[in-house]
Formats: C-alpha cells, structure tokens, sequence
C-alpha cells in the first residue's frame, strides 16, 4: 500500500460509525446492496447494526468530543426513525 492510500483511508470513529450505519442503511432499505445492487429491507440486520451503534455510544460516552458525539448522535437517530418506519 502506498502512503497516499495509507492517508486516505485514515480510522476514526466516525469512520467506524459510517461503516455500521452504511450496513443499517442497506439492511433498511434506504440504499442498494453494493454487492448486488439490489434494494430489499431485512429488519433484523438493520436492528443488530443499530444496536452496534447504541452499543458504540454508550461505551464511548465521555470520550467523545462534542463534534463525535453529535454526529453519532444525528446518525442514529436517522437510522432509527427509519426503522420505525418500516412496514
């Protein structure tokens, strides 16, 4: 791996969080599975991957600095607004 693709895939949380809410997103629907480009909903998987982030949050609780917390904050309430939407 070069330097370049080593700074450009730099881990942070907000990094990991995407990562997760990417999962919930496919699993609700919301985007197309990359690995097939199909659009289909699995309640299930959306939950678990919502859970992850509920789980991240409060682990992470008094760790963050106010610009993480806000964005994992907006991020699952996202999420979660629209799982209960689903039919």
């Amino acid at each position: 791996m070069s330097q370049n693709s080593q700074e450009e895939l730099k881990a942070s949380l907000s990094v990991l969080a995407m990562s997760i809410a990417s999962s919930a997103a496919v699993a609700l629907g919301m985007t197309p599975n990359p690995q097939d480009g199909k659009t289909s909903t699995d309640k299930t998987m959306a939950r678990f991957n919502i859970d992850l982030l509920l789980v991240l949050q409060e682990k992470t609780k008094g760790n963050l600095d106010a610009d993480e917390s806000g964005f994992l904050e907006a991020v699952l309430n996202d999420l979660q607004i629209k799982y209960l939407t689903l039919k």
